[in-house]
């Protein structure tokens, strides 16, 4: 397994592509019952054949991340060839920026002394999607850019 197995919720959400996808290897709603049953091992492999293809069909698409904690902000910009980084580190004691008031105390106060604002750009191996998805494991959400895009405009300026 290249990536790792989706969680029952996100089976639960897929149900119709899971058929899909069984029906493509002939196999039917009573057989996949069948290995489920006699065959778990198997069953086990062609779920996470699934799960695979499902990462592999979101990875292919992503173009931003985001990853926010209680001082830091890092959002990431994902081209043909590198990953380009903006992140932001609040130093100001009792700022909390995943909280509303926090994230508000950071627009209002981005120039501030105690804000530092770093970018970077790091080079993708020949597998950019394992790349993305160990930003996701480390706690990335994909997004569409918006605040990234602000930001560059930001650091440009």
């Amino acid at each position: 397994m290249k990536y790792s197995r989706l969680t029952k919720e996100q089976f639960d959400e897929m149900h119709q592509e899971f058929i899909n996808f069984l029906a493509t290897q002939s196999i039917t709603a009573d057989e996949w019952q069948k290995i489920k049953t006699e065959k778990p091992e198997v069953a086990e492999q062609e779920l996470d054949i699934f799960s695979d293809l499902i990462w592999e069909g979101v990875l292919n698409k992503v173009e931003y991340l985001e990853h926010i904690s209680e001082k830091q902000l890092f959002l990431f910009h994902i081209s043909e060839a590198t990953i380009n980084l903006i992140a932001i580190k609040v130093e100001v004691e009792g700022i909390d920026i995943t909280t509303q008031n926090g994230y508000g105390w950071l627009q209002q106060n981005l120039m501030d002394d105690q804000v530092n604002i770093y970018t970077s750009t790091k080079a993708l191996t020949e597998d950019r999607n394992k790349d993305i998805f160990a930003l996701i494991q480390q706690g990335a959400n994909i997004t569409k850019g918006e605040l990234y895009r602000y930001m560059q405009e930001v650091v440009q300026e």
